[in-house]
């Protein structure tokens, strides 16, 4: 079996936070329709994935349950990077980068209601404080800004609520596959996404053409980077470092992403909204750490 040589679990984990946190700018970039670059996203990675589970010899033969569970993830992420790339277009890669992250809320409300979860009470300071950050961000009077823009903030809600479907989903996939191959599993939740992007671009009537060297750059890029090493070298890293000091990490994804859309695409901001970025950011981390892991008939902690 061929083993991968990766850095130790601190610098994979900020190396592959830095590298997907690039995910808007290439997203903005390519300049095609949202499916289209989430479509060459996955196509790209899947392909990337499988090989190295086939030259690791980690490639099998899922069960029908897990071909379902495979489907449904696909459905998930497809809908996820869907409303992800449409909200990049309306709101810009920083902002519609860290509306995705409010997963983690979705994630405690069902941990709470349907798994038996007992949480911190600074779980409940964290849901109004991500929101008051959010409103320091966008302005506070809703009404005066532009429809589009509001537009852009709702896909990026609805990005977190199939994210928060998405890991869920694969979650049981991957507890119910103990032992199988990490890169085979998300290499067949790829190509499922597939399937529900190709399907999405016929019926929106958007072409699979690569209009220039700079999209064909940036979808490479994006497949690359975003969907195979960056997510490589953070799950070498999450099972060997604390959960605290990963969440503190993985918030330079979403914070690098708005210094991305200021350097890059010259997003006119203020103090207050680098203020409200810094809040929604810690409410965020808060919101990963809430958990007190509860035992019992409900199950294993998720």
């Amino acid at each position: 079996m061929t083993r991968l040589r990766l850095p130790s679990a601190p610098a994979s984990l900020l190396a592959g936070a830095v590298l997907i946190s690039f995910s808007g700018v290439w997203v903005k970039t390519a300049h095609v329709d949202p499916a289209v670059s989430a479509f060459y996203r996955v196509f790209i990675g899947g392909f990337v994935l499988l090989a190295l589970a086939w030259r690791r010899g980690e490639l099998q033969f899922p069960e029908t349950r897990h071909w379902k569970l495979g489907i449904l993830c696909g459905l998930m992420f497809a809908l996820d990077l869907i409303f992800y790339h449409h909200s990049i277009g309306y709101i810009g890669p920083g902002l519609g980068t860290i509306l995705p992250n409010f997963q983690v809320f979705i994630l405690g409300g069902a941990g709470i209601l349907f798994l038996g979860e007992r949480v911190r009470p600074i779980y409940f300071l964290s849901v109004p404080l991500a929101f008051a950050g959010l409103f320091m961000i966008v302005g506070l009077d809703w009404s005066t800004l532009s429809d589009a823009y509001r537009l852009g903030v709702y896909f990026g809600f609805a990005a977190a609520a199939c994210y928060a479907g998405y890991l869920l989903s694969i979650r049981q996939l991957q507890s119910e596959q103990a032992g199988a191959s990490l890169f085979y599993v998300v290499a067949m939740v790829s190509f499922a996404t597939v399937i529900f992007l190709t399907a999405e671009i016929f019926r929106s009537g958007a072409s699979f053409g690569i209009p220039d060297l700079r999209t064909l750059f940036a979808l490479l890029a994006l497949g690359l980077f975003s969907q195979v090493i960056g997510w490589i070298l953070i799950t070498n890293a999450l099972p060997k470092l604390r959960a605290s000091l990963s969440g503190l990490i993985l918030l330079l994804q979403p914070a690098l992403a708005f210094v991305w859309d200021v350097l890059f695409f010259d997003r006119p901001t203020s103090p207050i909204n680098w203020i409200g970025v810094g809040v929604t950011l810690v409410a965020i981390y808060l919101g990963t750490v809430r958990k007190k892991v509860k035992t019992g008939k409900k199950g294993a902690p998720v």
